[in-house]
């Protein structure tokens, strides 16, 4: 591969399908698939990702905002895209880009009414609360709401579905069963009350690997799991992560004793020491929680832990002991390097990681 010259983003896309084919090879032949491209691809890049997960044969995309669907479509996208969470200011884009919205209160129900109200037959999404208590219909509503489908043929209900709490926390599976058991509920009564039967889907990936067979259903989605993570370190082996974070080396310092690093002097050297200057930080996605030796970067295969605080577009690394000269290359994270590791340093979860790499950084797509 060719070396890099500055702070990179590599994409892997072999890796990504063999993700892919992974988590499928949990399924049915016959599950639908959707996959979840909200937030740039989880930080990576949602065009070049969607497009080759279509080459794939994936089934639906889902996103969480109108704007990141329309940048699908406008780089070609064909397959139906879900927006999770559309906002009303929107929703005659959602038409004109042919969009689905989920639809998960009577407010939103109503506006898209009135907006797409010389639509006929209109796809939307149904979004029911089992108890993540964050959006969706009560199990209450569903007389009503179904009362207010028959009445209208503007929209028709393309998919009924709901969203796990913990699905990865085995602590919590008597948690996870009474949502299963609850969604199974509506879906009961709705195929009793509705003359079509609409897709249902509740598992995410943790759900994909912990619950298939009880709860798997006529569509899964699947986000961080594409994406090389299965929040377990039994499942993280069976994939790998599609986004390497690279940078080099920009300028060398030799510290004596006494002497500081970065800014407030978050780092002073007791005993002589060499850093290296990296050009990232947390403008990038490295946030200030990552310095004082709580991260660290991969130099020469030997991890140099983060000194001082984390500057805007700069940050320093131990380097005492490693050969090492400016231009040569470092990793933030990668496959060997996972960011899920890296995040446990800061007390949070490769999710904030990959999903605050800056825009500014260059991608680089792996064929």
């Amino acid at each position: 591969m060719t070396k890099i010259q500055e702070t990179t983003l590599e994409i892997n896309l072999p890796s990504l399908k063999a993700n892919y084919h992974h988590l499928r090879s949990n399924l049915n032949p016959n599950t639908k698939f959707m996959a979840v491209v909200k937030a740039y691809a989880y930080g990576s890049d949602s065009c070049e990702i969607a497009l080759y997960l279509e080459n794939l044969g994936v089934d639906y995309f889902a996103v969480a905002y109108t704007k990141e669907g329309i940048r699908l479509r406008e780089a070609g996208v064909k397959t139906p895209i879900v927006v999770l969470h559309p906002l009303q200011l929107h929703f005659k884009d959602i038409i004109k880009f042919n969009l689905q919205p989920s639809i998960y209160s009577y407010p939103v129900l109503e506006s898209f009414l009135k907006v797409g109200k010389q639509e006929n037959q209109y796809p939307v999404h149904l979004k029911f609360n089992t108890g993540l208590n964050r959006l969706g219909f009560n199990a209450e509503d569903l007389p009503e709401l179904l009362k207010k489908f028959k009445a209208q043929s503007q929209l028709k209900i393309a998919s009924v579905f709901s969203h796990l709490g913990a699905s990865e926390d085995i602590n919590e599976k008597d948690f996870t069963l009474n949502q299963i058991k609850a969604f199974k509920e509506i879906r009961n009564e709705i195929i009793s009350m509705l003359s079509y039967r609409p897709l249902f889907h509740l598992l995410n990936t943790s759900g994909i690997l912990n619950y298939s067979r009880e709860a798997e259903f006529d569509m899964v989605r699947s986000g961080i799991g594409l994406y090389g993570f299965g929040n377990d370190p039994q499942y993280n082996l069976c994939l790998t992560p599609i986004a390497s974070l690279k940078s080099i080396i920009s300028q060398i310092h030799h510290l004596k004793p006494g002497e500081s690093v970065g800014y407030n002097r978050g780092h002073v050297a007791s005993v002589p020491m060499t850093t290296a200057t990296i050009p990232i930080g947390h403008a990038d996605g490295i946030s200030r929680q990552y310095g004082q030796r709580n991260g660290f970067l991969t130099l020469h295969g030997k991890r140099c832990p983060i000194v001082g605080n984390v500057c805007m577009d700069m940050l320093m690394i131990d380097v005492s002991g490693v050969d090492c000269k400016a231009g040569d290359e470092v990793v933030i994270f990668g496959p060997e390097h996972s960011a899920a590791e890296l995040a446990s340093t800061a007390s949070t979860i490769s999710y904030e990681l990959i999903t605050a790499v800056s825009q500014r950084i260059t991608r680089k797509i792996v064929y």
